[in-house]
């Protein structure tokens, strides 16, 4: 009997290469400017045509300014890029969601929002947060330059054949625990090469309570545990979530391919390589306090010495609580949490209250569309009430690619998924945790359990 992985594996295989390695069939491509542009230069360079357009997708989002009102990068060479990215759609006929479209935001929040993500399919894109899109039941992993264009110009990419694995979070979270806390926790208990070699999939009492969006959370940080993809079977709530999207089935077709993604779900005695379980009722929420997502505890825990130069770096000491760190920004944003509910989250702690005067705090929504929707339902007047900045849509403080920095030793919790060293700009401090979690450390200036509020 076969896992929802080894059935879409199967169903993709070209040709068997020998010793696991395979040929599969794309049927999803992204690009965003910072990788896409390259790709696509590339190929014209060599004078090779893409060779299916309509199965691909570009949208801005790396390098393009969050500034409110901008139009383009922060940068004469940003502005460069996107202008490149935007031609060479032109040209070769790839459908590019231009800033200020409908469609225009980042790449994985995008892609499910226009139900370009379907259950079933093979999706890949050149950015390392692609596993994000397997919560709708899609096998999708990053890939580099070089494979990009080979997609582009073949539909197909060779790769090696991984391992399964699944993680099991049972019973019921507790008030105020989120996706994001469940997925930290999972890394926290296995560590970030805990994955390696896998492609994980994500049940459980706990997965299937979440809402899309939440899935979406769980499987954006596979990466950080080291995993070729993160996947959840779809079920009722994947369907109603991508009815009627613009790049969804409609009509016969939807009925067609409903029949088809109901098959999809492992087989009740399907084997998997490896096993793990979290006890999700015990879950406090939870933040990092070291220089690697795996350094996490709860936010009413203490803070470990078993990484001395983590600790240096981030100016902490062994043993004291994590609550009552000092926070200089707050970044609410990233392909992890930028989604509507995100929105609402933070709001729901915010409304009525002030940030603290030393803390600069951003929000930056996922996409041009959860712009409107959150300005429609006036999240923006509860985060700029606040003391908020209310910006425009892109990966902004995520990487920082675009020039939205965190200052050096200013600490920051940030709703992303990563918190190495200099990743949000040189000797930034960051703190991942969810957006109630950081929209609390904002009004309190300092790390607090959000359970307080």
């Amino acid at each position: 009997m076969k896992t929802l992985f080894d059935k879409i594996w199967d169903q993709h295989l070209v040709e068997d290469l020998g010793d696991g390695v395979h040929l599969l069939h794309v049927d999803r491509h992204l690009m965003h400017e910072l990788s896409g542009q390259r790709g696509q230069v590339e190929l014209k360079k060599r004078g090779i045509r893409i060779r299916n357009p309509e199965l691909t997708i570009g949208s801005m989002d790396h390098v393009v300014s969050t500034v409110p009102g901008a139009k383009g990068g922060n940068f004469p060479w940003a502005d460069k890029m996107i202008e490149s990215f935007r031609a060479e759609g032109k040209r070769t006929g790839v459908k590019i969601y231009d800033i200020g479209e409908d469609g225009q935001g980042i790449v994985h929040v995008v892609g499910p929002e226009l139900g370009f993500t379907l259950p079933g399919t093979t999706l890949l894109c050149g950015d390392s947060h692609t596993c994000t899109h397997g919560a709708l039941g899609a096998l999708a992993w990053g890939i580099g330059t070089s494979e990009l264009t080979h997609v582009l110009a073949t539909q197909t990419i060779v790769q090696q054949r991984p391992k399964t694995m699944r993680a099991r979070f049972e019973g019921k979270p507790a008030h105020a625990v989120t996706a994001k806390d469940l997925i930290l926790a999972l890394i926290g208990k296995i560590g970030t090469a805990g994955g390696v070699g896998y492609a994980v999939e994500y049940a459980g009492e706990a997965i299937r309570g979440l809402e899309m969006e939440g899935r979406l959370t769980v499987c954006n940080l596979s990466i950080e545990l080291g995993a070729k993809a993160g996947m959840i079977a779809p079920d009722e709530k994947t369907f109603a979530y991508l009815k009627g999207r613009r790049h969804a089935p409609a009509g016969a077709l939807w009925e067609q391919a409903v029949a088809h993604w109901r098959m999809l779900p492992s087989d009740a005695d399907a084997k998997f390589d490896k096993e793990h379980v979290l006890d999700c009722t015990t879950l406090a929420p939870q933040i990092t306090w070291g220089t690697s997502p795996e350094d996490v505890i709860g936010v009413d825990g203490r803070i470990p010495g078993n990484k001395p130069e983590a600790l240096a770096y981030m100016g902490l000491a062994e043993g004291k609580p994590i609550a009552g760190t000092r926070v200089d920004r707050v970044f609410i944003g990233s392909c992890t949490n930028s989604r509507l509910p995100d929105l609402r989250a933070a709001a729901g702690i915010v409304r009525g209250r002030k940030a603290a005067k030393h803390v600069k705090a951003w929000v930056v929504p996922g996409s041009w569309r959860i712009k409107q929707d959150a300005e429609a339902e006036g999240l923006h007047e509860i985060f700029l009430a606040a003391g908020f900045e209310w910006r425009e849509a892109g990966c902004s403080m995520c990487v920082g690619v675009n020039g939205d920095l965190v200052e050096p030793q200013a600490r920051c919790v940030s709703t992303s998924n990563r918190n190495f060293v200099g990743r949000q700009g040189p000797q930034a401090r960051t703190h991942l945790a969810s957006p109630a979690t950081a929209a609390a450390a904002a009004i309190a200036g300092e790390v607090v359990d959000v359970r307080s509020f």
